[in-house]
């Protein structure tokens, strides 16, 4: 049973599983969908209330105007969470999703329970490559759609980014404003404090990705009060597509782990 909305005003969400089991909340990366999450909502949803959101700027969220800093992120995913009270949360950011989940549960400890983040950048460090995709497209930050493109080609290889749709590929470029926006508030400061965040937190990556993405994730694990770090052997960044059963029982495993931690001693 699923249950698809969009609210005025607010992101696109669509709902899944069992209404009284434990929420889970996934939050996609820059220049992404919702949709590129499905994969994982489906291996979780019988076991799990699960909310997919398509965010600010993207998607069937295309018409929210920004600005696309990871406040407006962190207020809209909060909306979602506050909404669903009285059982665990926890929040399965990928990429830039991740860091506004962990900002979400630094700012909201109240509302956020626990969290997952999958290879989320950490752009604004002076050891984060000015060559990276992101970097690579900023270059091009006055012309969102243009550097839209550049992401795009950059993650997907220009043959497959030639044989998309003529109208994917302007929907894509349409997503370069929200992209921007997020990239260029990424690099001018660190999103979340990690001495106030004291849920349990889970740091993935994966075993093929990036030396600056892996490094992340191992910084997560030096500079947070309760995390655990692990690969997901055999995958890249799109690690939460392409590995959907691994990450799913990763996110199944950390769920009671929160659970755990959130009974009486």
């Amino acid at each position: 049973m699923s249950d698809r909305s969009h609210p005025p005003g607010r992101v696109w969400r669509t709902i899944t599983g069992p209404a009284g089991e434990a929420h889970v909340v996934l939050v996609h990366g820059s220049l992404d969908r919702s949709a590129g999450l499905l994969r994982l909502s489906r291996r979780l949803d019988e076991r799990c209330r699960v909310t997919r959101y398509d965010r600010r700027g993207y998607g069937r969220s295309i018409d929210l105007a920004g600005p696309f800093d990871i406040d407006a992120h962190v207020a809209d995913l909060v909306e979602i969470v506050g909404g669903d009270p009285g059982r665990p949360c926890v929040v399965v950011g990928h990429s830039y999703g991740g860091n506004v989940a962990l900002a979400a549960a630094d700012r909201y400890p109240d509302l956020v329970d626990g969290v997952v983040t999958y290879e989320s950048p950490m752009s604004w460090e002076s050891w984060w490559p000015r060559d990276s995709a992101g970097g690579n497209a900023m270059a091009w930050r006055d012309d969102p759609e243009e550097a839209a493109e550049r992401f795009m080609r950059r993650l997907i290889g220009d043959a497959r980014w030639e044989r998309l749709p003529p109208s994917t590929r302007a929907s894509r470029r349409a997503e370069g404003p929200a992209m921007v926006g997020e990239l260029a508030d990424l690099r001018q400061r660190r999103p979340w404090d990690a001495d106030r965040i004291t849920q349990p937190v889970l740091a993935l990556f994966g075993e093929h990705g990036a030396a600056h993405h892996r490094e992340a994730m191992a910084e997560l694990g030096s500079r947070l009060r309760d995390v655990a770090v692990r690969e997901v052997a055999g995958a890249r960044h799109f690690g939460p597509n392409t590995h959907a059963d691994v990450v799913a029982e990763q996110v199944l495993a950390h769920l009671d782990r929160v659970r755990l931690a959130g009974q009486p001693s």
